[in-house]
């Protein structure tokens, strides 16, 4: 009988239905022998809710009330499930962040977790019952309520999955697995059985919306099993684990990921001296501006074109930060593509083909798409191109890679 833990998004526990039917399913585990401890979000749109709250009373809330207020939503949830696990006779015990002793450090609104002392709750499990524990939160060394940011609840999931050394973290949410790619654009996008670590983390830095960066991090680091299944209908999901070294053979390319959410900066005429590079980032990086992908280019006349890539939401601010750089540089002209996206094929197997940059380069020539910017890694190669061809050349690059036809492959 295995040690799970099982994490519960808000899609998940955003009625008292869903909560019920989420009741069902952790107690039928239960009576399979298996030891389950349970993290929950809060309900669906209650976060939000209080976040409201706080802006109704004030602009910028101190970070510190910030997170006493938000971390009730998971607290009414993990009462919710323990009580519906009781209606059905599975015994269980609710937890916030502080009392499972979660310790994290003191940043508030995105603090890191430090330790976790498991000792309450193998007590409980030894003790037969259901160990159901508040994500998204914890408690600094000074006893203050601090949360962990954006997917939280996953990364909740994963440290105490590494703390007791759970034989599989399950990660329930409102899809049935991680797939080649977003099935609303690629309707012959296939659901993996498998991927490894490196893989998903670059289709979670790379715009897959399944699982947070950090949560998959962390179960790298710590190796833990990580399952991504459906709340609402019956499958194996997929496993993220470690590359299967005995593999026969890995499949080129496992993924496509794409994101929208990307706009281009072009500073031109930038002297090109020792240094550059620094004058035109720091000011970007101290606005508190990330920084994507980057490409330089020298022409004859000893200057510099600088591009690179921001979150379009930051590309309003990126630019008049650039212009002031401008200025200061000498440089010619500040120019900016607030319409563009990054698609990005994703693949261990990539380590031992050649050739794949020029087949990804090929089919989106075939369709008439033009590459403006290139980056890659030893498992990933990504490309900016104008917006309008996104869906286009994520349909094409499918294909080209015979993603789709991995599914009819299995069928038969």
């Amino acid at each position: 009988m295995a040690l799970l833990v099982q994490k519960y998004g808000g899609t998940s526990v955003g009625t008292t239905e869903r909560i019920e039917a989420v009741a069902d399913k952790v107690s039928r585990f239960r009576k399979d022998g298996h030891s389950v401890v349970v993290v929950v979000s809060a309900m669906s749109g209650e976060t939000n809710r209080l976040i409201g709250l706080a802006s109704d009373i004030m602009e910028e809330p101190t970070p510190r009330e910030m997170d006493v207020l938000v971390s009730t939503g998971e607290q009414v949830t993990i009462a919710l499930l323990s009580m519906a696990l009781q209606k059905r006779g599975c015994d269980a015990r609710s937890y916030t962040g502080s009392q499972v002793r979660i310790l994290t450090d003191s940043s508030h609104t995105k603090a890191r977790i430090k330790q976790i002392d498991e000792q309450r709750m193998r007590e409980d499990l030894d003790a037969g019952r259901v160990v159901v524990v508040a994500g998204f939160q914890g408690m600094d060394d000074n006893g203050n309520i601090t949360t962990l940011g954006r997917g939280g609840s996953d990364t909740t999931a994963v440290a105490l999955a590494a703390a007791l050394k759970a034989d599989e973290c399950q990660i329930y949410t409102d899809v049935d697995g991680v797939y080649t790619t977003d099935p609303r654009v690629v309707d012959t996008a296939r659901r993996l059985d498998r991927i490894t670590f490196e893989e998903m983390l670059e289709m979670a830095s790379l715009g897959s919306k399944v699982l947070q960066i950090r949560a998959v991090e962390f179960a790298g680091k710590y190796n833990v099993p990580l399952r991504v299944l459906s709340s609402f209908q019956e499958g194996g999901g997929t496993l993220i684990t470690l590359e299967d070294e005995n593999a026969m053979e890995q499949p080129v390319v496992s993924g496509i990921a794409f994101n929208r959410d990307e706009a281009k900066l072009t500073i031109a005429g930038v002297p090109d001296t020792p240094g550059s590079a620094l004058r035109i980032l720091k000011p970007v990086s101290d606005a508190n501006i990330e920084v994507d992908m980057i490409v330089q280019n020298v022409g004859e006349d000893n200057r510099t074109a600088f591009t690179f890539t921001v979150h379009r939401n930051d590309f309003k601010r990126a630019k008049e930060v650039l212009q002031r750089v401008a200025d200061e540089l000498g440089a010619r002209e500040v120019a900016g593509d607030g319409k563009i996206a990054k698609v990005s094929i994703v693949g261990v197997g990539m380590r031992s083909h050649a050739g794949v940059a020029t087949q990804m380069f090929e089919s989106l020539s075939n369709e008439g798409i033009n590459i403006q910017m290139i980056s890659t890694s030893e498992i990933k190669i990504s490309v900016v191109i104008d917006e309008k061809y996104l869906e286009l050349a994520v349909r094409a690059l499918h294909s080209t890679f015979e993603l789709d036809k991995a599914a009819v492959s299995e069928e038969a």
